[in-house]
């Protein structure tokens, strides 16, 4: 029951400003957007939309998902944040995603995908995560990496080197971030770099909904 309350809550959250004229029933369009983010790769969610009598190619529901612009809630005050960056894949490029999660909720705070990693991208990824919450007061929690320490000692941030414990959460992300992106290919196919950051968003928003 309480999954499905979640599930619920999730559908009346996304918004349908963007459509105009549209056949489809605007509740099965929130129910293709929140399937495909909760886990169902495309070919899957249109064959839930053919149960209903609706039938949509896979790139109609692909650009429902990036229209509706979803967001993951800002302004959390976090008391620990754990923070890392790992390696995706994109149109067999190598991507850094960069993540900023609250271990004690699960909930993915920020995500920003970059082609490398510097001091100035771990700088900017921190910026953004402070100007979206109130993380000021917050314990970072980070492993070896160079940038992201830099980063905390550059916003005069409480830091603290932790691989595993409460940084488990974060790795938790990015595990299901990888099964996405390698077992949907056509999330990312031939995806420019700022629609994969899209969808990224639009999984931070599906993701806190259903933890």
């Amino acid at each position: 029951m309480a999954e499905i309350a979640r599930l619920n809550g999730c559908i009346d959250r996304i918004e349908l400003g963007f459509v105009e004229r549209e056949a489809t029933p605007r509740l099965l369009m929130k129910l293709s957007i929140q399937l495909h983010l909760a886990g169902l790769s495309l070919s899957n969610t249109v064959s839930i939309l053919e149960i209903f009598g609706v039938e949509r190619a896979r790139s109609t529901v692909h650009n429902w998902v990036h229209k509706a612009d979803l967001q993951p809630e800002e302004d959390r005050s976090p008391d620990h944040v754990a923070v890392d960056e790992t390696v995706i894949r994109l149109n067999d490029e190598q991507y850094w995603l960069y993540a900023a999660v609250d271990p004690e909720t699960n909930e993915l705070l920020h995500t920003r995908l970059e082609p490398t990693r510097n001091n100035v991208i771990a700088h900017s990824f921190f910026r953004e995560l402070r100007e979206k919450h109130d993380v000021d007061d917050a314990v970072f929690l980070v492993d070896g990496a160079k940038p992201l320490n830099d980063a905390c000692r550059r916003h005069g941030l409480d830091f603290r080197y932790e691989r595993h414990g409460n940084r488990n959460s974060v790795e938790r992300v990015f595990r299901e971030v990888k099964r996405r992106t390698t077992s949907f290919s056509n999330c990312f196919s031939n995806a420019e770099a700022e629609t994969a950051n899209e969808w990224l968003r639009s999984f931070a928003f599906a993701w806190n909904q259903l933890i």
